[in-house]
């Protein structure tokens, strides 16, 4: 295959045109959901001078890198389903690669530092306002998008230095396992080895996190009050659900081997860690946020009553 001027075969939904149009609503209607969600998020923290403190600055910037992560996929497939379109560009699948890399690794990472932030505000909340300034914490995102371009530009070098024998990709985008698969010999040892480099990353995030959550449990089992350990687990438990989501479901897709065959079971790991994440981010912080449900009604309360003046 001559990778400068091939494109891409990618994966239809269904060969079953009533079952491709069932799929193209149900992603459009999860896209949509997935993408107010997140907007809404983003609104009540602009908006609400309440929320502007680091825990939300960082669920705004969660909120940016979940809509990112989603809007790379989803609109391109099904755009080329309802085109009966089959192709991607060459171009087109380097960006996807890049752009989605780029965006899960922001993701993990940011979950990492509001695991620390919550640390502090529990841990040590006399210390907290000096600890997560407002310079302190745009330092510390600055960091989590200049980490996320560095990694998804090692794994876009990597996987793209490689000489592919096939342009058949069994997925309905560009992902990095299944062209891997369409490697020649041995030429992916490249990606292999940025696949290791982002596993260690990953692995000594994880090990971070479950070592601050401990000493997290510890500090509120020793809250005398009822109210303030309710409280405290009240504020961790949606990012514990976050991380454990987001983890599990991308460790399963990309530690598993990939079969040689389109199969149902490739679709649906694939929909389960690129799109029910971001997806499940917004209603779960959102159900179990009291500070944001409450600025989002204030927000549409004064809208309300705004046009009902005019």
């Amino acid at each position: 295959m001559d990778n400068d001027t091939s494109g891409f075969l990618l994966l239809e939904f269904s060969a079953i045109w009533e079952l491709q149009i069932m799929y193209i609503t149900l992603l459009l209607i999860v896209y949509l959901m997935m993408v107010t969600g997140n907007l809404l998020i983003i609104t009540a923290v602009v908006c609400d001078h309440h929320l502007h403190t680091p825990m939300y600055f960082f669920l705004m910037n969660l909120a940016t890198q979940d809509i990112g992560s989603v809007s790379v996929i989803l609109p391109k497939a099904v755009w080329n389903s309802l085109m009966s379109i089959k192709t991607i560009s060459y171009s087109g699948c380097v960006a996807q690669v890049l752009l989605c890399f780029f965006f899960w690794t922001c993701n993990f990472s940011l979950l990492t530092i509001m695991a620390y932030d919550r640390y502090v505000a529990i841990c040590r909340p006399l210390q907290y306002e000096m600890v997560m300034n407002r310079k302190v914490c745009t330092k510390m995102v600055g960091s989590v998008w200049s980490a996320g371009f560095l990694n998804a530009s090692l794994h876009t070098i990597g996987t793209f230095l490689t000489h592919f024998c096939s342009n058949v990709i069994h997925q309905f985008y560009c992902e990095t396992p299944q062209l891997l698969k369409l490697a020649c010999s041995d030429s992916y040892v490249i990606e292999n080895g940025s696949l290791i480099f982002s596993t260690t990353l990953v692995f000594g995030c994880f090990v971070f996190i479950i070592a601050t959550y401990v000493q997290i449990l510890s500090a509120v089992l020793r809250i005398p009050s009822v109210q303030g350990r309710k409280k405290a687990f009240s504020t961790c438990l949606p990012h514990l659900t976050v991380i454990s989501i987001f983890l599990f479901t991308a460790a399963f897709a990309y530690l598993r081997d990939v079969s040689d065959s389109p199969s149902h079971l490739d679709f649906i790991i694939t929909i389960m860690y690129s799109i029910i994440p971001p997806l499940m981010n917004p209603l779960i912080y959102s159900m179990r946020n009291r500070d944001i449900k409450v600025a989002l009604s204030r927000l549409f309360g004064q809208r309300s009553c705004h046009f009902k003046k005019v």
